[in-house]
């Protein structure tokens, strides 16, 4: 279930403006962030930041886990499928597979049943498999703790990889570009790219180490909230003022 933001923290202008006609509307949008230098867009970032940690004090990862396995294999069923529904069914899943001996030798059909409420059950079922025999074959069947070893499994690449890191050891090598930072990472100026891997090196030039653990979900959360993507409510977004809206309503900065 998304994590709406505080009301009492709600953007003072948006608030301020319900007595008057267009009350709701957003403010009207600052110059385009490319006009910025890069440090006066690291500074925006920052702010930003700010301003969605106050919103979302409670933001973070919402899968259900209680070990590195279980972490990377409620990831690896997120893909196309809501969180919610996920931990509903990993709550079955992850009391018959233990180890990652469970999922190598899964019976035909019967790891298909178990998560086939995620949607797209045949592939998933097969990167659960590969990843469960490769963690065996190869890593004595525990999930490794870094960046390189993890992209070697399947159904695991840079995204997967620094949510388990982040959220199972805590260990931070990046930042995780999902849907919804990507989206944002955009609307917000903070990065022209495309490519999740080339938004997430913009991301961490503008936003300290610190941060970017952070960050994921302060992003994830608002970008779910509020800045989702066919209709941003941007009357009642937190971070308003600081945000050349690229991309929507055909802004284009």
């Amino acid at each position: 279930m998304s994590r709406q933001p505080k009301a009492a923290k709600r953007s003072p202008r948006a608030s301020a403006g319900k007595d008057r006609k267009g009350a709701g509307k957003a403010p009207a949008r600052k110059a385009t962030s490319w006009a910025e230098t890069s440090e006066q867009r690291a500074e925006r970032a920052r702010r930003v930041m700010a301003a969605l940690e106050e919103a979302y004090p409670d933001a973070r990862v919402a899968l259900a886990f209680t070990n590195p396995l279980e972490m990377v294999v409620a990831t690896v069923l997120s893909a196309q499928c809501t969180d919610a529904r996920v931990n509903q069914v990993t709550a079955e899943l992850f009391k018959r597979y233990r180890t990652a001996r469970d999922y190598a030798e899964a019976p035909p059909g019967e790891l298909e049943r178990a998560i086939h409420a995620t949607g797209f059950f045949n592939f998933k079922s097969r990167l659960l498999r590969g990843l469960g025999r490769t963690l065996v074959d190869r890593f004595g069947g525990e999930v490794p703790r870094t960046m390189d070893e993890l992209v070697e499994l399947p159904g695991v690449a840079r995204k997967t990889a620094n949510i388990v890191l982040g959220n199972a050891f805590g260990v931070v090598e990046g930042i995780a570009v999902d849907t919804h930072v990507r989206r944002l990472a955009q609307r917000l100026g903070l990065s022209k790219e495309g490519d999740p891997e080339d938004i997430e090196r913009d991301l961490m030039a503008l936003l300290p180490r610190e941060l970017w653990f952070r960050g994921t979900y302060l992003l994830i959360d608002h970008g779910r909230g509020v800045c989702n993507a066919k209709r941003p409510r941007c009357g009642e977004c937190p971070v308003a003022a600081m945000c050349p809206r690229l991309g929507v309503d055909g802004s284009v900065g």
